[in-house]
């Protein structure tokens, strides 16, 4: 009788559980460097927010140059771009201040101000907002910052790496590093192990 050899960790299995039960990841998700592999297509994959998301980069990396095959380059891209906003239902301009790694697996709704910063490594789930108040200012957001479906983060606030907001929550005042924001408007603690439950 022969023994297979054990599965070698991967970053999607290597999970622990805690004292409380709850299995979490060892693998931490930088809030610097960011994961290209995140918004890379895969071979034959349907996905509307990573096609939007490459029309961004593709337009980001052009913006600095000239000449007329850039220019109708870029033209091409404005097209796409339009194609799978409507596919996605996601109105994310093309000149947004976003870090690589950004995973939108449901892009419907989602809605993002020019001025905006998102850091590297978020996720960003459907029907969220980042805008402005009558007051000005827009979000920034940190890096490895999850936004729950239909958060609403709005005016000059900073949100810290890795922090988490609700579903749902109305995001008015800074959110501290590793920490959790919930509700209408936002209440946001850190968790006790510094860690985000």
């Amino acid at each position: 009788m022969s023994h297979a050899p054990p599965p070698r960790p991967t970053r999607e299995s290597s999970q622990t559980a805690s004292a409380d039960g709850v299995r979490r990841s060892s693998v931490e998700v930088s809030a610097l460097e960011p994961d290209w592999s995140r918004e890379r297509l895969a071979p034959g994959e349907w996905s509307p927010g990573k096609r939007l998301l490459g029309c961004l980069r593709a337009y980001q990396r052009l913006a600095g140059q000239s000449g007329l095959l850039c220019a109708l380059r870029r033209r091409v891209i404005v097209l796409r771009h339009r194609f799978w906003s409507a596919v996605s239902g996601a109105d994310i301009p093309l000149n947004c201040n976003i870090g690589g790694g950004l995973l939108i697996p449901h892009p419907n709704g989602i809605v993002i101000h020019p001025h905006a910063s998102i850091g590297p490594n978020c996720l960003i789930f459907q029907q969220v907002t980042l805008g402005t108040l009558a007051q000005g200012g827009t979000p920034v957001l940190g890096g490895h910052v999850d936004l729950g479906a239909g958060a609403k983060i709005l005016g000059n606030v900073r949100i810290g790496d890795h922090a988490v907001v609700g579903a749902n929550a109305v995001v008015l005042h800074d959110v501290p590093a590793r920490a959790v924001a919930v509700g209408i408007p936002a209440v946001s603690r850190v968790c006790a192990e510094g860690r985000r439950e």
